[in-house]
């Protein structure tokens, strides 16, 4: 899909529909720079960071790995997801690294059989368009890695739509509108006067 297509598909109603609380949590934890202990190793991270970046490169917007997504996936995986949940997540992920469509015998050629041995990370652009493609087209979503693959499409998309740099420059949300005041004037002539007229009427 398109920046473009993604952007129409996820406006402003739709982030603030992603649960913002939540979002804003994880994204906190994020800021303080400190990783999830039960989260993804450096090698899923970095294969998470590849195929985020394919999903969503640099164009006059940033990256998935331009707003942290990769580090937002961490989070949620390692705080947020059971122990069965985590495990199965992170054996998917590990077996993105290398899934390939298996070729037919008659068209099967040295380019393809290398690209099912090649980390992810280690294709061109062109071929990381074509696994994630594949996938996208596979027949069913539930066996794996095309499983693990939507989920984590999806939190790629959540995180990237729910990051302050995207959520204010590019969809332009504002999520608390108007201006927050904490030392306000109270109105208290208008309070006394209520008051006198209650007593008056007593």
């Amino acid at each position: 899909m398109q920046r473009r297509d993604l952007l129409r598909a996820f406006g402003a109603a739709t982030a603030l529909a992603f649960i913002p609380r939540d979002a804003m949590a994880a994204w906190a934890r994020v800021a303080s720079g400190v990783r999830p202990a039960a989260g993804l190793t450096d090698a899923q991270l970095a294969l998470v960071a590849a195929i985020a970046d394919t999903i969503l490169p640099r164009t006059d917007s940033p990256s998935a790995t331009d707003v942290r997504v990769p580090a937002f996936v961490d989070v949620i995986v390692g705080e947020n997801y059971t122990e069965t949940e985590r495990t199965a997540f992170l054996a998917g992920v590990d077996a993105l690294n290398t899934w390939a469509p298996v070729a037919a015998p008659s068209s099967d050629t040295s380019a393809q059989a290398a690209r099912r041995t090649r980390p992810f990370a280690d294709l061109t652009s062109d071929e990381r368009g074509a696994v994630l493609t594949a996938i996208e087209h596979a027949p069913s979503r539930r066996e794996e890695p095309m499983r693990t693959y939507w989920r984590l499409k999806g939190l790629v998309i959540h995180g990237y739509f729910t990051s302050e740099r995207v959520s204010k420059d590019v969809l332009h949300v504002e999520v608390m509108p108007g201006r927050f005041e904490g030392s306000a004037p109270l109105a208290t002539k208008a309070a006394s006067s209520s008051s006198r007229e209650i007593h008056d009427h007593a």
